[in-house]
């Protein structure tokens, strides 16, 4: 795996994650310029390092058999739609961003694939040359008798398959491990105000255990914190995917969209986060806030006494403080406390 070749296609996701529809054509056709710039530098650091670009970059790394076909094509559409965004008329279109998105997942793909362990096969010449010999300590290679035919041919596959258990089993633990130390180093970061090196970090736990709902938490509870709520929903809609009936991942769908103001959804999610943990402080705290944006006073209040004091808190204080337009947020629901567990 080429961690430069990551790194720059991590630098690069942020612009990719801006391209919406609703946003100016300027202001695509500026990302998709920025996200095509870190998907190149990205190529670069995988070939190590090449004044190639565009078209020829992609040929090179294709020939070297760095990229597959499929993924030489995707990233082919995407250098196309840059190119269109260059023209300062261009409106850039559903299909170039989708292209785009394409092309750097599936990059992403084959940077996350190990190599093909064809690779270290022996050629056929060598495994040809000892085929039915072995290496006597005093002489020469000398033959080897054949299997006598009574042999319990059973035992081979059953040895290979308990073998591939075992073997996935330890990559799956190694990989959980890594996901989790790097979740841990994730929270020291952001508890040191190191955002930046928070984000890295939980981006390669999301990386290395793609399964898991957490890091996707951490990332979009980061991006409510900077008022970046297009990346906030987009890394909510990531954890719930992972883990569909994950209480964390639903009850930070149901934050995102109770910043957001869609307050009937969110409570929604608060409920089915509370179904999966009812015991849920936070879940139960917020439910009764997006009960008071709905109207449903008695009931929110029922909720939020049954939560306690905690960050929901200021969500009541707010329904009564002067000069607060209704459906704003009080400064308890933008920053909310860092540990969602």
């Amino acid at each position: 795996m080429n961690r430069q070749a990551i790194a720059a296609l991590d630098a690069a996701r942020p612009a990719i994650a801006r391209l919406d529809r609703s946003r100016h054509a300027e202001e695509l056709a500026a990302d998709l310029i920025e996200a095509w710039s870190g998907v190149e530098t990205a190529l670069r650091s995988l070939l190590g390092g090449t004044p190639l670009g565009g078209q020829q970059l992609i040929r090179e790394a294709r020939q070297r058999q760095m990229i597959t076909f499929d993924q030489a094509n995707a990233l082919a559409e995407f250098q196309a739609a840059r190119e269109r965004s260059q023209d300062t008329s261009y409106h850039p279109s559903d299909a170039d961003i989708n292209a785009a998105r394409e092309g750097f997942l599936k990059l992403e793909a084959s940077l996350m694939t190990s190599p093909s362990d064809d690779a270290m096969a022996p050629s056929p010449g060598h495994a040809m040359s000892t085929k039915g010999l072995r290496t006597s300590p005093i002489a020469g290679p000398e033959a080897v008798a054949p299997p006598s035919s009574n042999r319990r041919t059973w035992l081979v596959p059953v040895i290979v398959a308990s073998a591939i258990v075992v073997i996935a089993g330890g990559t799956w633990a190694i990989l959980a491990n890594r996901g989790n130390g790097a979740i841990d180093q994730g929270v020291t970061y952001w508890q040191s105000g190191q955002r930046e090196r928070a984000v890295g970090e939980f981006s390669r736990a999301a990386r290395d255990n793609p399964k898991s709902a957490l890091p996707h938490v951490y990332l979009s509870r980061m991006a409510r914190e900077a008022g970046n709520m297009m990346l906030a929903g987009q890394e909510a809609t990531l954890a719930v995917q992972a883990e569909p009936d994950n209480a964390v991942a639903l009850r930070e769908m149901g934050s995102y969209l109770l910043a957001a103001g869609n307050y009937e959804l969110s409570r929604r999610f608060y409920v089915r986060a509370l179904q999966t943990n009812p015991e849920d402080r936070m879940a139960q705290g917020f439910l009764g806030c997006a009960l008071l944006k709905l109207g449903r006073y008695d009931e929110g209040m029922r909720w939020m006494n049954r939560a306690g004091q905690g960050s929901w808190s200021g969500c009541a204080q707010g329904m009564g403080q002067p000069g607060m337009m209704p459906g704003t947020m009080p400064p308890s629901l933008t920053s909310p406390p860092v540990n969602p567990r």
